[in-house]
């Protein structure tokens, strides 16, 4: 369904942008941030309107009792008269959130797991999970802590839900703060059409769209054939399917965080930077610190930092490190995989922290390379269904089922992917194709520029640095015409984000 692919926001923002700046220039602002949302909303129902009420209720919520919290701390100062608790509403308000995540996304688990120890049969009850509700969920408990805080406060409804609908950040990210968005809105300068933001966010959203049509989508061949596959994996399969997903996840996530700040540019907004060559890092810290930013740092500064962080004993520091990524695995998905995720991840970043207080160092290449080979085996757990198939993946990983490359590969190579390139594989040549696949993106993630740097968000002078000119037109060109080949001549995907 081409409206549930990344297509459809390519074909979505020239119709959203020529509006929005129409109306700016003859000084309909409110009408422009009306019409955002409005857009917004009609680009979050499409893909089940259903759930349209779900997220104007949790605004209307999330509004008034933010609202509530600014006034009780205003009344708290002035000493006019006595408040509510606005310690009280905080509580409330996110527990309210954190239940309508949990009753959508958790509630089937929990009784699943209740089935299994006290055997029962309680029925489940099949809930869809709705899209975005983990990214709206985290921003607005963010809203109503900031506002308790005395750091924001919004008084226009209208803007509230512009804040939180506002299309490109809303279904996968990045998290942001109402602090960080809204004074942009708010600008009188960010309200007229630069050609500077249209050249640098149409660079960017190119190699986004890409990244997920023609680089991901590829790799999800050879990741969904291991994972999916009921069958023992040989060696070359396993490690093929595992490195497969490592990919498909980058550059799929990346794609989408591309796309993101690209299409926000458009409408002269700088979303935070969610995404930066995580693959290059030295260490697992360093990991977090590119790989969802903005979450990591929701963890640390409404988890970590609540449950006592670094300011108590050192053992109860390990305890709270701990804690925040198993939460943080949890977060991602209703499964023991993601617990298991996020637990590995939690004991990482505390031996992590272990060794570097201990005064221990690595040398460069090894430091990276197991910081990537941990990430991949925990990206196993990140995909597989169930517990059961991460140890087939990892059993075959280590040779128990010998090292034949299996040819059902090429079966599936030549039905998903060759139609969109040409290109069909006899079964010999499958290893030989994903040598080369891994090999060329693999080098580009460790050792290249990532698109942000190359397209000036980010510091970057070196020779791939983005001109802008007839030959960028071209380039931009070229590109999105063929991601709109590849896309239409294969089977539209969502982003992967899109299932948390």
């Amino acid at each position: 369904m081409l409206f549930s692919s990344p297509l459809y926001i390519f074909l979505f923002l020239p119709i959203v942008v020529s509006i929005y700046f129409w109306l700016n220039a003859r000084r309909l602002v409110v009408a422009g941030k009306a019409w955002l949302v409005i857009s917004s909303l009609f680009f979050y129902g499409y893909w089940d309107y259903h759930y349209l009420l779900l997220i104007v209720v949790s605004m209307l919520v999330n509004y008034a009792l933010g609202n509530a919290i600014s006034s009780a701390v205003a009344g708290s100062v002035d000493g006019r008269h006595r408040p509510p608790s606005k310690k009280a509403m905080l509580i409330f308000g996110v527990l309210f959130n954190l239940l309508l995540l949990s009753y959508f996304k958790y509630f089937d688990f929990f009784l699943a797991n209740i089935n299994v120890v006290f055997e029962q049969n309680f029925p489940m009850l099949d809930l869809l999970l709705p899209l975005a509700i983990s990214f709206f969920t985290f921003q607005q408990i963010a809203y109503l802590v900031d506002s308790y805080r005395l750091e924001t406060r919004e008084y226009d409804f209208l803007n509230y839900c512009l804040f939180v609908t506002f299309f490109p950040q809303l279904i996968a990210g990045p998290i942001v703060h109402h602090s960080q968005m809204m004074p942009q809105f708010d600008s009188v300068w960010n309200r007229l059409l630069r050609w500077r933001n249209v050249a640098q966010g149409s660079f960017i959203f190119a190699m986004g769209l890409f990244k997920k049509i023609v680089i991901a989508d590829s790799f999800a061949v050879w990741a969904d054939q291991g994972f999916d596959s009921e069958q023992a994996l040989s060696f070359f399969d396993a490690w093929g399917a595992s490195l497969s997903y490592s990919f498909q996840l980058y550059y799929d996530f990346s794609g989408y965080c591309d796309m993101a700040i690209g299409a926000a540019l458009l409408f002269n907004i700088r979303l935070p930077i969610n995404f930066n060559s995580p693959y290059k890092a030295l260490d697992i810290q360093d990991f977090w610190r590119r790989w969802h930013i903005t979450l990591s740092n929701w963890l640390r500064d409404y988890l970590y930092i609540p449950l006592g962080g670094n300011r108590g004993k050192v053992s109860r520091t390990y305890i709270n490190l701990f804690l925040t990524f198993l939460l943080g695995g949890l977060w991602h998905g209703a499964g023991w995989t993601f617990v298991v995720w996020g637990a590995l991840h939690g004991m990482a970043l505390c031996v992590h922290r272990l060794w570097t207080r201990a005064g221990f160092k690595m040398a460069a290449f090894p430091a990276w390379l197991s910081t990537f080979i941990f990430a991949n085996v925990a990206w196993i757990f990140f995909r597989a269904e169930s517990l059961e198939d991460s140890m087939r993946v990892l059993k075959g990983m280590a040779g128990i089922n010998g090292i034949a490359f299996s040819s059902s590969y090429a079966e599936v190579w030549n039905q998903a992917v060759a139609p969109a390139f040409s290109v069909s594989a006899e079964p010999m040549l499958m290893p030989v194709i994903l040598l080369y696949y891994l090999s060329c993106f693999a080098t580009i993630a460790f050792f290249l520029p990532n698109a942000l740097q190359i397209g000036g968000y980010l510091p970057y002078r070196g020779v791939w640095a983005f001109k802008r000119g007839a030959i960028a037109l071209l380039f931009i060109s070229g590109v999105l015409f063929y991601s709109l080949v590849a896309g239409i001549h294969t089977t539209p995907s969502t982003f992967l984000y899109f299932n948390f």
